[in-house]
């Protein structure tokens, strides 16, 4: 079974590789980006993909379900650090295609959820499962409440800025900007800073002409 790694952090992709070499019967691909990964399961679509959705050229979930109905045999096991409970409960309702790992996840249930997806059964991790069962109350509640530091560096975002260059613009370091930037895609429910963007432009945060110039 062929196992395409769709991840842009290489401790990662290390790290899969140790875990899928350990499976019978599998063999790993890496991917550098989106149009590599069309050309691998055009080539077949017979394969587990294990895809970091918040780093890779994926825009939203609507996008992952097209993709879902154009390879139909292809097993996808999303493999991130955070994911919002909105975007998880969307996609494991629309489609059983898609299964859910963490990075927090340990090395034995990231080789259970590799397992499954080879068989063609959806995964969950447990920590993704108790998230999904937990209460919404406190979730709908802080997802609108942005600092005015959250608020100026989402605008930022949506204006095209990557972290590091924010970093410069508001001399602070590159941690502190990327904290700030997951505890707004926490907060507002999103993965992608297209996603995010959307919001901007929504909110009225960004001008749609100050946006498209």
């Amino acid at each position: 079974m062929k196992i395409l790694l769709a991840d842009k952090q290489d401790i990662t992709r290390a790290g899969l590789i140790y875990v899928v070499s350990a499976i019978t019967g599998t063999e790993s691909k890496y991917t550098e980006d989106k149009a590599e990964l069309m050309e691998a399961l055009k080539a077949d679509d017979d394969a587990v993909v294990m895809l970091d959705y918040t780093l890779f050229d994926i825009n939203d979930v609507e996008e992952l379900l097209i993709l879902g109905e154009r390879f139909r045999q292809t097993r996808w096991l999303l493999f991130s650090e955070d994911l919002s409970l909105d975007f998880v409960r969307r996609l494991v309702a629309s489609s059983r295609q898609f299964g859910i790992l963490l990075k927090e996840s340990s090395l034995e249930e990231i080789r259970e959820g590799i397992e499954c997806a080879i068989r063609g059964e959806r995964f969950i991790c447990r920590r993704m499962t108790e998230m999904l069962l937990a209460p919404r109350q406190n979730e709908e509640e802080e997802r609108v409440k942005l600092t005015k530091t959250e608020t100026e560096v989402l605008k930022e975002i949506a204006l095209g800025f990557t972290t590091r260059e924010i970093a410069e613009r508001r001399f602070s370091s590159f941690h502190t900007v990327n904290t700030h930037r997951k505890n707004i895609f926490r907060k507002l429910g999103v993965n992608t800073v297209h996603e995010a963007t959307k919001y901007a432009l929504r909110a009225g945060l960004v001008d749609a002409a100050e946006y498209y110039i």
